[in-house]
């Protein structure tokens, strides 16, 4: 059974467990050890993920397998989102499923979550970038209904690598 809840501080280090292992999974085998080294660090020490966590234009949800913690979604609204795309708007930060979990359909079940409260908030669109290597995402957010409208630039530790920003329109 998969359950979803809001996380809050008492949260952060299952948070920073799952960001620490889902990325390093995802992407250490075609990144420098020293860029992911760099990137980890830099995104999920204790300070900046206490930080995210009480943003209250930031929530955090856990997704849990039976009472295990396997993956979560992190949403900004307004000026928590990494570009003002628009004021109505949405941003998907995150969504991190460890590897074990692929394919249980968890990604889906956050996804669903991010666009049952875009719709209760309600928002134009849910956007979010993609690094335009990342195929299984790519794939994952285009069946889903996403189109790419831009790209931008992110830098993991010393490598600049190009985001594929894609959206959803949801009113």
């Amino acid at each position: 059974m998969i359950e979803i809840k809001k996380a809050t501080l008492s949260d952060l280090v299952t948070i920073q467990n799952i960001s620490k292992q889902s990325f390093t999974e995802t992407f250490a085998a075609i990144n420098t050890p020293e860029n992911m080294k760099k990137y980890l660090q830099e995104s999920f020490n204790t300070a900046q993920l206490t930080a995210e966590i009480n943003n209250p234009d930031s929530p955090f949800y856990i997704a849990f397998w039976n009472t295990e913690p396997v993956g979560y979604l992190k949403l900004n609204l307004g000026d928590a989102q990494t570009e003002m795309v628009e004021d109505t708007t949405l941003e998907i930060q995150r969504i991190y499923v460890l590897q074990a979990f692929h394919g249980k359909k968890i990604g889906q079940l956050l996804l669903d979550e991010a666009i049952k409260i875009a719709q209760q908030i309600p928002v134009n669109y849910i956007w979010l970038g993609v690094w335009e290597e990342n195929n299984r995402a790519l794939q994952f957010y285009t069946k889903n209904g996403f189109i790419t409208f831009d790209k931008h630039l992110f830098l993991l530790g010393d490598d600049q690598q190009t985001d594929l920003l894609m959206k959803l329109k949801i009113s």
